[in-house]
Parts: C-alpha cells; sequence; structure tokens
C-alpha cells in the first residue's frame, strides 16, 4: 500500500514539474513583473483576511502564476493552548500548499512558536505540535514531506514582548521560512 502512495506521489511530482517547467514566470504580457521572493513580508500580517483572492481557487493563467510566488502571508496565529488551524488561515495554508506542489525543489521550514505562559518545555513541545499541524495538513494536500521541516522556539523568540492579551496572540504562531 505504501508503494502505492509513492508511486502516486511520484506521478503527481513528476506532472507539476513538467508543468513548472513549461510556464513562464517573467511577468505579464504588459511587461508588469510581478512582486519579488526576498523575504520582507515574514509575520507582517496578522490576519488571512483578503489572501483568498490573489491565490483562490479561480482557474486560469492568473492562478498558476500566482502558484509560481511565494504567499505573502507567511505567519499564521493559533488560539491559547491549542494546535488546531483556525479556520482564518486555511486559505493561506492552502496557498502555500499549491506552491510547494508547484515548485517541486522548494524547501519550506515550519517554525512553531508559543506565548510565554507553560513552562518551557511545555511550550516547546506545543510549538512542535503546533508546526507539525501544519506539516500534516500540507502532507494531506499533496506536499511531499521532503520539502518541510520543523523547528520549535516554543517561547524563546517572541514577535512582540509585554504580557497583555494582544502580544501573547501574537507570540502563537506558525511561520513559514523558504
Amino acid at each position: 500500500m505504501q508503494v502505492k502512495t509513492l508511486a502516486r506521489s511520484l506521478a503527481v511530482a513528476l506532472s507539476l514539474a513538467v508543468l513548472a517547467g513549461c510556464s513562464s514566470t517573467g511577468g505579464t504580457q504588459d511587461g508588469d513583473s510581478y512582486g519579488s521572493q526576498s523575504g520582507s513580508g515574514v509575520g507582517t500580517s496578522t490576519s488571512g483576511a483578503g489572501t483568498g483572492g490573489q491565490y483562490g481557487s479561480s482557474t486560469g493563467g492568473a492562478n498558476q502564476q500566482a502558484d509560481s510566488r511565494i504567499p505573502e502571508v507567511r505567519t499564521i496565529y493559533f488560539d491559547f493552548d491549542r494546535d488546531t488551524i483556525k479556520s482564518d488561515y486555511e486559505s493561506v495554508v492552502m496557498a502555500h500548499a499549491r506552491y510547494l506542489r508547484a515548485n517541486p525543489n522548494a524547501r519550506v521550514v515550519l517554525h512553531g512558536h508559543t506565548d510565554e505562559r507553560g513552562t518551557r518545555e511545555y511550550n516547546m513541545a506545543l510549538g512542535e505540535r503546533r508546526a507539525n499541524a501544519v506539516q500534516r495538513f500540507l502532507n494531506s494536500q499533496g506536499v511531499s514531506p521532503s520539502q518541510m521541516s520543523v523547528v520549535s522556539y516554543g517561547e524563546e523568540r517572541p514577535a512582540v514582548r509585554g504580557s497583555s492579551e494582544e502580544a501573547y496572540s501574537q507570540n502563537r504562531r506558525v511561520v513559514f521560512n523558504y
């Protein structure tokens, strides 16, 4: 049974590689070029709202163009003491899945983070569970496990310093690092 799954995954990967090799990434017909992949947008968005339009389920050339760029929103947030992906961020994770499937040579490290509440050991485990939840979701969407790795920072690298709920909510996150 694992051989069938591996064969199916290889067939999908090869198909995507052929499609990626045939597509153009030089911009639009007008000569406009799209944004860079410099990573300057890491962690700058606090909401998954509005991402569906650019990376939505529309068909055609625009969606293929979007799949060739790393999605701009690279941070998703979690509820207190939870490792389940909020429905608000499913479209963000789907955009990353489409990008990774369309770019089989791309690699992503999923950085799991927590707020400062709880012991260091508990937070390291919770950060890992959060990153693993994103990895499982991506895997279920056809992303190769070899394209992903997980790192937990627990509470060690807060995005926002402070002991308020607003600061805590910004620190409970997984960051996609390409």
